[in-house]
């Protein structure tokens, strides 16, 4: 018999998936196992970077985005397979679903973490012995392992995730802020990247510890907004909410894509952008949006990535719209050196229905036949296979790897099959 626990403040859990890519793999080929595995973008056609490792790998020195020739040089057994997105993807659909069995507070933050708000959830196990049942569960249901972090809000449990893998259950509670976070190095804590490591660095702040204790006129001065949050979260506070809305806000949808090889040819550079362009204007019409900004990245050979971007003065969402923006911004700011990668992202994203009156009659009309067809096109694709019908030509053979993987395929795991 369920009962409902009482708690005087909430229960929070993060599940982050243990080398995600890798283990599906593993878990599809069993012979993978308790060797040294790594995904990696076009093995055959350039060195290609690593995109994750299993624990193996990772024990020989093989990271993420790391040339491939340097991590073979690390591991030469290493087991090198292209990754399969679509795979992953349904990987993704089924854990979050196992999740779903148990809690609606979901909040999905990536293909293979998110949030779980748990204090109202009606069980007579406790919160430790519900996150082992959620654990095996995944990993007998899927045969992937996760790591649970539990704790009385987002960031401890985000914390606490990454403390043991494979297959942890760390709680961390605020009380234990001090003994537990604030010795590690402040590049450790969740939220600090490399930049802001640097620029904490440069005011001797080293720590965790440091940083909680930090002047906040100091850190406002150097962070902006961000410095008053990082020192709040670094005393163990954060008051945000498991929002299962969230993956339905989206600010931008982009696309990116690594050459084959390092380029200069016109053609590809080009060919690439319509195809990034038309992929955008796929999603773009499954979610019913438009934006009002475009943006194009532009990595370079030595690794030296810009962007740029340019405001609208109408709502876009077609392939062609896309496309004619995207490549004025590449032809005035590419310098004609070799390009590695590519990427066009649409920002400023609305809802169709909220903009329907800037649009006449007839367009808003064809704007929503057009949605309409496509969304039912996916369907037909994805019931009967993938090439049934399509939208758009494709070419027989890959010439570069996909390396995002934007939110709006999160919520899948609320949907029939």
């Amino acid at each position: 018999m369920s009962r409902q626990r009482v708690h005087t403040g909430r229960i929070i859990f993060h599940i982050d998936m243990n080398c995600f890519y890798a283990a599906v793999e593993m878990a599809l080929d069993p012979s993978l196992k308790g060797k040294p595995v790594a995904i990696a973008g076009n093995p055959e056609e350039r060195k290609g970077i690593v995109v994750t490792s299993s624990y193996e790998a990772r024990a020989k020195g093989v990271k993420t985005t790391m040339p491939l020739w340097e991590a073979k040089k690390l591991c030469p057994h290493l087991h090198v397979l292209r990754p399969n997105h679509e795979r992953y993807r349904m990987a993704s659909k089924e854990m979050f679903k196992i999740l779903a069995s148990i809690t609606p507070q979901i909040e999905p933050v990536s293909i293979d973490e998110g949030y779980i708000d748990v204090t109202s959830v009606e069980s007579e196990l406790n919160p430790i012995e519900l996150a082992e049942y959620m654990q095996q569960r995944i990993l007998k249901e899927l045969d992937l392992p996760c790591s649970i972090g539990i704790g009385p809000n987002k960031f401890l449990a985000k914390m606490a995730s990454d403390m043991k893998k494979p297959l942890g259950i760390t709680v961390l509670r605020k009380r234990d802020v001090p003994r537990v976070l604030w010795p590690l190095p402040v590049e450790e804590m969740y939220g600090v990247g490399k930049r802001t490591t640097e620029k904490l660095h440069s005011v001797h702040i080293k720590t965790i510890e440091d940083l909680a204790k930090a002047d906040e006129y100091t850190l406002s001065q150097l962070l902006g907004i961000n410095g008053e949050r990082l020192k709040s979260r670094s005393n163990g506070n954060d008051d945000r909410v498991v929002d299962p809305d969230s993956v339905h806000v989206f600010k931008s949808i982009g696309s990116s894509r690594t050459f084959s090889y390092d380029t200069v040819s016109l053609s590809e550079i080009e060919k690439m952008m319509r195809q990034l362009s038309s992929q955008i204007e796929v999603r773009m019409n499954r979610r019913d949006v438009a934006g009002m900004s475009v943006q194009v990245m532009i990595r370079f050979a030595n690794r030296k990535t810009i962007t740029r971007s340019k405001k609208l003065p109408t709502y876009v969402r077609r392939q062609e719209d896309i496309l004619q923006v995207a490549k004025q911004l590449f032809y005035e700011h590419w310098n004609e050196e070799p390009i590695r990668l590519l990427g066009i992202t649409v920002q400023e994203i609305v809802d169709l229905q909220t903009i329907g009156h800037q649009l006449n009659l007839f367009t808003y009309e064809k704007e929503i036949e057009q949605a309409t067809l496509t969304r039912t096109i996916d369907s037909l694709n994805k019931k009967y296979g993938k090439d049934t019908i399509s939208t758009m030509k494709q070419d027989t053979k890959e010439h570069a790897f996909k390396t995002s993987f934007q939110k709006d395929f999160l919520d899948d795991y609320t949907q029939d099959d």
